[in-house]
């Protein structure tokens, strides 16, 4: 783990994040640490892993990280291609498993402790909660607790999508992604993340942009992989989602929002019966209701469940 210079346009006015790059072997993986310098937490408490949603970043996690440093050492993470963390080589895409693989990594080359024996606490909203629940069910030893924020398990299609979902997928990886979009300023880009299938204020948005941005000539473009969009060539079905879910040993914790993605899915209960050790709390605001609004509720839930025997 390798601690940089403060950097003021990552930090979007908190002083207590620090900039961290996490070398892997193919890869580098940078993020934003609250608490402590060392893997370790303050008082005996484990890592805290917090992972980002699709085409978020690290920064997301400015509202609640500053509520939890006192009492956690947090490590939250630019998922590869998001925020400052490498971008996979050309040829490559940005498969589900893929990132499993990096956070297994992570965890075994810079949180691998002898002495807890590897563990950590993962808290992932929406695409970080599917990582971190992948995760949990492949390396359970590793896992002690995990925190969903809006998400239970990744998404899924039927097995007769396979053969088109492959063509859509591939048709785009050889016509690849058009030219950037060219900002001429921050607020611009924001206000273009506002929209979309999980809307955000215009200031959860400012929060997030410094971090997904870079300078192109007089305005500014996206730092984050064009290929992030691509559609998958593979998705797990709906057994898949549900084998991957009972293999969760860890006690887990899913923070449902009120007005977020999942509140009025169907078909979402044979999912929570799935997690063996699973406690589920209502949330106010959307499907970002971590960082959009009042977010008290979800930095005291997430302390709770962290610091309870």
């Amino acid at each position: 783990m390798t601690n940089l210079a403060f950097s003021s346009d990552a930090q979007a006015g908190n002083a207590e994040a620090r900039e961290v790059q996490w070398p892997l072997q193919h890869i580098t993986l940078a993020g934003l640490n609250w608490g402590p310098d060392e893997s370790k937490a303050a008082s005996g408490k484990l890592p805290v892993i917090m992972l980002h949603g699709w085409l978020d970043n690290s920064q997301t996690f400015c509202r609640i990280a500053p509520e939890l440093a006192g009492t956690f050492s947090l490590h939250a993470v630019d998922f590869a291609g998001h925020g400052h963390s490498g971008h996979r080589p050309p040829g490559q895409g940005y498969q589900l498993t893929d990132y499993v693989a990096d956070l297994a990594e992570l965890v075994e080359l810079h949180f691998g402790g002898e002495d807890q024996a590897g563990q950590v606490d993962i808290v992932g909203h929406s695409l970080g909660g599917i990582v971190g629940t992948l995760y949990a069910a492949t390396f359970p030893e590793r896992v002690r607790k995990l925190v969903m924020i809006d998400s239970i398990g990744a998404m899924s299609r039927p097995a007769s999508d396979t053969v088109p979902q492959l063509r859509k997928a591939i048709k785009k990886r050889m016509t690849g992604s058009g030219r950037p979009a060219v900002y001429p300023d921050v607020a611009s880009a924001a206000k273009v993340r506002e929209g979309g299938l999980s809307p955000l204020s215009h200031e959860a948005a400012l929060a997030l942009m410094p971090r997904n941005l870079k300078p192109e000539g007089e305005g500014y473009s996206w730092r984050t992989d064009a290929r992030l969009r691509h559609p998958s060539p593979l998705m797990m079905t709906e057994e898949q989602v549900l084998a991957s879910l009972k293999a969760v040993e860890a006690r887990t914790l899913f923070l449902r929002a009120r007005e977020g993605l999942l509140a009025r899915r169907e078909g979402i209960g044979a999912r929570l019966a799935a997690i063996p050790q699973l406690q589920v709390l209502d949330m106010p605001g959307g499907h970002h209701c971590h960082l959009d609004g009042d977010t008290r509720p979800v930095a005291n839930a997430v302390r709770n469940f962290l610091e309870s025997e």
